[in-house]
This record gives C-alpha cells, sequence and structure tokens, in this order.
C-alpha cells in the first residue's frame, strides 16, 4: 500500500496546530483515539454478552475490531481476542459454551471458533473467499455462512501463451455483467454467493445453494440463513430471479432443504422480502419488506407468514416508520424491531394484532450522526442487549429484560478519551420551511465555551442519501468542526426518513428540489438567534449532501465557500457508471434518461453550475463507485471553465464516504475546514 501522498501530509500537519494535540478540545488526531461497541450478541442463558470493539490503529493507518465479552449485569468486562485483526460476526453455540466468529488472523477471513472458559480458539474454514453471517445449527453441530464462489471470467478468444522468459501485459478484465463493481467491494470476481454449511470440527464445507443467482438479497449484501427448530431447512432471503441485476430489489423469503439443497420460494410479490426470522415454535416466520411501487422512498413494514409461506399478513399497518431487524419474543407472543422516528432509533415492540409501542430509544453505534446502526439481540429469558449512543456518547452497549426496558449501559469504551475532552454542546430545534410552512427538525453544535455575545460563522451540514436521516448521535466529524470555533447546523430536510411515506415522497422524481427552501430557512433560523455572523456562512454535505451542497450554490451566493464531497453532478453519468444505476433509475427517477430528458436535465447540477459564484472544494475517493469522481471532475472542470476558484481533491484508494483509512478521514475535515479557513 502506497503511503499518503505528501500534499496531504503537509497539509494536516499544518491543521494540526489548528487542532492542537494534547488541547481539552477535539484534535484531529482524536479520529485515531475514537471506539465503537458494535453487533452484540447475548448468550443463549441472558448471563454474557460479546461484543465487537472496533478501532484505529495509528502505526498501520487502519482499522480493526476484536471481541470482549462481559456479564449482563455489567461486570467482568474482558477481551476475548486481540492484536490487529478484524474478528467479527460472533454467533453464540446453542449450549453457551462457544463462540463462532470470522477472523483474518490467519491472513485470510476464516471462520474460527473460541471454547469459553479456556479461551482457546481453533481455525474452521480454510476457504478462498470470505464467509460471512454465521449461524449455528439448533443440535450445536453445524454452521451455516454464505460466501463467493468463483466462476471463470467470460471467454472471448483463444490466445497464445507467452514464450518462456516473456513479461507481457496484463490480461483485460472482460466485463459481462450489469453491477461488476460495487463500492466498497472494488471490481466484482465472476461468480455467485452462496449457501453452505460446514461441521464445527471443521473439514469440507457443504454448499447447500446452487444456480447463477447471488443469494444475498437487494444489492447482493449477504443475508444470514436462518435454521428451522428441527434443523432440517435454512430460511433466508435471496433473489433468485432471472431478472435479478434489472431488478435487484425485487428478492423473496426462500427455503433450502439442508439434506438435498431443494429450495422452495415462500413469497412471490414484487418487492424485497427480507430479514427473515422464525418464531420459537417453528410455525410462523416474521420478515420485513413492501410492494414495489417505484416510489423514491416506500416504508419497510413488518409481516407474518406460515411456516409453509401461506397466510402473509402486514402487522405494522399504521406504523409509518421502517422496520428493520425483528426479533420474537421468547413466548412467540410480541415480536420486537428497532426503527427510526423522528431522528432516533428506537426499540419497538408488536402483537401479533398489530399494536405497536415503544419500549427504548438512543439505540445506535457510531461516530456520525447519520442513519441509525442499532443492533438487537434476545436471549431464551427475555434478557437483551444493544448498542446505545447520545451525541455526547459515540457508543456501547446496553442492556435490559423485556419485562423492564430500561437500559443499563455497560461499557464506556471511550470514557478515557471523552473524559478528557470538551466537546461542543449539541441542541434540538424546529424551524419552518419557508417552501410551505412545514416544521423541519435540526441540531446544532455549538463550539466548546460558547459565548452567546459573540458572533460565529455557521456551517451548514447536509446529509445524504437523499433517503436518510441525521438524528441525536454523536458525530466526530462535525464535532472537529465546532472544535474551531464554528456553529454546525445540521438537519432533515424533505425526503427525510423517520418522518414517515409521505414527508419521504416529498422529493419524488424531484431531487434536488425544493429541499432548497427547508435548508435555506434552516440558515436564517440561525441567524435570527443572533449569535451567527451573515456574513461567514459556509455549506458542505457528502454524497446526497455534496448534491445538495452544489444545489444551494447554484441558486444562492450567501456561502463564502462551500465543499461538496463525494457527489452526483450529472444524472446520466449516475446511472450509468455507478453501482446502484439499476434501480435508481426506475425509483428516484421515471426511467431511463434518454426517455425522461427533461427531468434529468432540470435535476442535473451543471444545470444551474452557470449560477455559481461561491469558492468550491471538491472532493471524492478515487475508488468510489457509488458516485463515481468522474462526476467531480465534470464539477470541478464547469466550474473552471466559467472562471471560479475551485480545487479538485481526489483520495486514492477511498470508496464512497473517505473514511476507510482513518489518515484519510483527517484529510477531509483537515481540507473542508482549511478552504473555510482560508475564505474568512
Amino acid at each position: 500500500m502506497p503511503c499518503m501522498h505528501k500534499p496531504y501530509l503537509s497539509l494536516i500537519l499544518v491543521l494540526s496546530a489548528a487542532f492542537p494535540l494534547g488541547a481539552e478540545r477535539l484534535s484531529l488526531m482524536d479520529i485515531f483515539q475514537i471506539q465503537t461497541a458494535t453487533q452484540p450478541q447475548i448468550s443463549p442463558d441472558g448471563t454474557r454478552i460479546v461484543y465487537q470493539r472496533n478501532f484505529a490503529d495509528i502505526g498501520t493507518d487502519r482499522r480493526y475490531s476484536n471481541l470482549w465479552i462481559i456479564n449482563f449485569d455489567g461486570s467482568g468486562d474482558r477481551p476475548l481476542t486481540t492484536g490487529k485483526f478484524s474478528d467479527a460476526d460472533a454467533r453464540w453455540s446453542p449450549d453457551g459454551t462457544q463462540l463462532a466468529f470470522t477472523s483474518d488472523r490467519d491472513g485470510t477471513p476464516q471462520i474460527w471458533r473460541i471454547w469459553l472458559g479456556s479461551d482457546q480458539m481453533a481455525q474452521i474454514t480454510r476457504i478462498s473467499s470470505a464467509p460471512a453471517n454465521l449461524n449455528w445449527s439448533p443440535d450445536g453441530n453445524w454452521i451455516s455462512y454464505v460466501a463467493h464462489v468463483s466462476q471463470a471470467p467470460p471467454k472471448v478468444a483463444d490466445l497464445p501463451t507467452p514464450p518462456e522468459g516473456a513479461k507481457w501485459a496484463d490480461p483485460p478484465k472482460v466485463i459481462d455483467k450489469l453491477v461488476y463493481r460495487f463500492n466498497g467491494a472494488g471490481y466484482l470476481k465472476p461468480g455467485y454467493t452462496q449457501v453452505f454449511v460446514i461441521s464445527k470440527e471443521g473439514g469440507a464445507p457443504r454448499q447447500i445453494s446452487h444456480g447463477n443467482y447471488q443469494h444475498g438479497g437487494i444489492a447482493f449484501q449477504a443475508s444470514q440463513p436462518e435454521w428451522t427448530p428441527d434443523g432440517k431447512y435454512l430460511i433466508m432471503s435471496a433473489n433468485r430471479h432471472d431478472n435479478y441485476e434489472l431488478e435487484p430489489r425485487n428478492s423473496e423469503i426462500y427455503e433450502f432443504n439442508v439434506g438435498d439443497g431443494a429450495v422452495k420460494a415462500l413469497t412471490t410479490r414484487n418487492g424485497p422480502d427480507t430479514q427473515p426470522t422464525i418464531s420459537p415454535d417453528g410455525n410462523w416466520i416474521a420478515y420485513t419488506g413492501y410492494n414495489e411501487k417505484l416510489q423514491g422512498y416506500q416504508v419497510s413494514k413488518l409481516y407474518v407468514m406460515r411456516r409453509d409461506g401461506s397466510e402473509s399478513r402486514m402487522l405494522t399497518i399504521t406504523w409509518d416508520r421502517d422496520v428493520v431487524q425483528p426479533h420474537w419474543a421468547p413466548d412467540g407472543k410480541n415480536i420486537y424491531f428497532l426503527s427510526d422516528d423522528h431522528g432516533d432509533t428506537g426499540l419497538y415492540a408488536t402483537t401479533l394484532d398489530g399494536v405497536v409501542t415503544k419500549q427504548a430509544d438512543h439505540l445506535g453505534s457510531g461516530v456520525s450522526a447519520y442513519g441509525g446502526g442499532g443492533a438487537l439481540t434476545i436471549a431464551k429469558n427475555g434478557n437483551f442487549a444493544t448498542t446505545y449512543g447520545k451525541p455526547d456518547l459515540p457508543g456501547d452497549i446496553a442492556a435490559a429484560s423485556l419485562n423492564s426496558p430500561s437500559l443499563k449501559v455497560l461499557t464506556a469504551v471511550n470514557q478515557g478519551l471523552l473524559s478528557g475532552r470538551e466537546l461542543g454542546k449539541v441542541e434540538e430545534f424546529t424551524y419552518e420551511s419557508s417552501k410551505d410552512k412545514r416544521q423541519m427538525q435540526a441540531w446544532i453544535i455549538k463550539p466548546p465555551n460558547f459565548d452567546p455575545a459573540r458572533k460565529y460563522p455557521l456551517i451548514l451540514e447536509i446529509h445524504g442519501g437523499p433517503f436518510a436521516d441525521y438524528g441525536d448521535r454523536f458525530d466526530i466529524e462535525k464535532q472537529l468542526m465546532a472544535a474551531k470555533d464554528y456553529v454546525v447546523l445540521y438537519t432533515n430536510p424533505r425526503g427525510s426518513t423517520s418522518y414517515g411515506q409521505e414527508f419521504g415522497n416529498l422529493i419524488h422524481h424531484a431531487y434536488p428540489g425544493d429541499d432548497f427552501y427547508d435548508l435555506n430557512s434552516g440558515v436564517d433560523a440561525m441567524i435570527a438567534k443572533g449569535y451567527i455572523d451573515p456574513d461567514h456562512l459556509y455549506v458542505t454535505g457528502g454524497s446526497g449532501g455534496g448534491v445538495l451542497t452544489c444545489w444551494m450554490i447554484g441558486h444562492t451566493t450567501r456561502f463564502r465557500a462551500a465543499v461538496p464531497t463525494y457527489p452526483v453532478i450529472n444524472w446520466y453519468s449516475f446511472v450509468l457508471t455507478s453501482d446502484i444505476g439499476n434501480w435508481t433509475s426506475k425509483t428516484w427517477f421515471p426511467g431511463l434518461p434518454w426517455d425522461n430528458v427533461e427531468n434529468y436535465e432540470k435535476r442535473s447540477l451543471l444545470s444551474v453550475v452557470k449560477n455559481v459564484k461561491t469558492p468550491t472544494m471538491v472532493m471524492t475517493g478515487e475508488a468510489d463507485y457509488r458516485t463515481p469522481i468522474s462526476d467531480s471532475e465534470q464539477y470541478y472542470q464547469a466550474l473552471k471553465l466559467l472562471g471560479i476558484e475551485s480545487m479538485l481533491v481526489r483520495v486514492p484508494e477511498e470508496p464512497h464516504g473517505i473514511s476507510v483509512r482513518p489518515s484519510h478521514q483527517m484529510v477531509k475535515v483537515a481540507f473542508i475546514v482549511g478552504w473555510f479557513e482560508q475564505h474568512k
């Protein structure tokens, strides 16, 4: 891996003076220090919780994860694994004596077992592709997982072999798939994701699924096979339709016979059927999804059906929020799930009659206010564990009982760091959009030692998606901006999730558009508070937030500087180069570009670039296949042709988000703040 480019390193060193090391405020180097606790798994008897502790290493500039274990009462927190490895996907054996997990500690990702008590480990697999989504069979003798099965690339012609000692060029990549690269995964190897089982003792795995299908649901993301209580079948979501590339969201729930591999579809509707979970008595399956209406945003509902796929019915008819991670109560009388409501991830329960009640809030773990990211795990005795986070708490593990769901936070993975840092205070408020008087939910981060008598510069930070939300969550990048004496505003304009289907679809086939008024009104509301300098306004955002950053400066000159990061600029090129163009072209748009020229053109950021007067820096990762860098190049060159002060920053090897390498995340924050500092 090549070292960091010198211009990046130089600017980090310069800006380290702006974010002094060892100061009471957060500094850039704290990106290496922050940790998160994720993926809790409670033991079958409800007495212990294993979780994943994620950290960065300053020497290798990489992110790692180890497994830790803690008692249900919060005692005995200790590591199960150590070292600079990616230990993840831990699952308890049915008797609670062992764990299966994935790890690259032998050089490549494999399945490992660990015996509780002795903490002895053994490698179970020696396979050529990474296993994922492990699950033990009910008798504890088998482990199921999904993994990629390679195929030979398409053959076009026979070529002579090079003579001995000759050094010919590398052969070309031959591509015949619609989706041939994916963000974060890079260029996809020929082949398909399949389902396997392997003995807990190791040996040769046995392939259960077959056929030229991606057994992983929407966008090829792997789903976890669920064992039936009798151990004879695996239930999972997959897309086994012949047109799966053109209709990637049309997944079904399938039953796979573990004995002979026979497969049966349990659902048949057009739309995603995902996240199946089997009732304790084995007679019912709960799952999530919706009927595809080709809308920009559709609320994912909770359904139940009989084990054979009959009598399917929707439970969350009146709950106008997305349902994720359904879990049956141990007695089978309720189903618990996570859902975002007004920017907060909560735990909810529904009866089989569809009566939904809230159980707990602030479920989440991470270093961004964007999205939810919570996790839930329930034991047979009704004890459960989850992630927990707030604006001043990046993410810890919490636990409670379903009978008394008052969460107790068990871990404190960032106590050592944050006890020595003064964070910016986060405040929530609402304001009215000038477009239609709708109420918009927003948050402010004020600088540490905030003085209401001062006039502060304001950064408007816009979320992506666009169908996603900001919320009541910790955000290290925004805290670092506030640490530089900026007030940071982040808001959920129309189209954001967690407010229901009607609000989300206000931008259906009309994005970007009226969201300008929502965001601009937020800036007006901040100025009205009296402590914002109206002559020092700045705007930034990533992905869909990059889209709206360019939309804002295409409609107003009030901002002194702008930084769109990894934006979409030209919707034509987005559909034709992005890894999700196969479904966004028919849900975010009325159809393909050449059939809907006017709709694509009026929403293009190039349609308003001639209005831009704002100094603008565009930043994108060179390995971004969600919003490929070619779009950023188009916008940068357009600005240059128009004589606008501008800069293009290409971050090597980074996919969407620019945060795989901790130093690159430092670059992102440092460059945004540095660009604004240059335009004060």
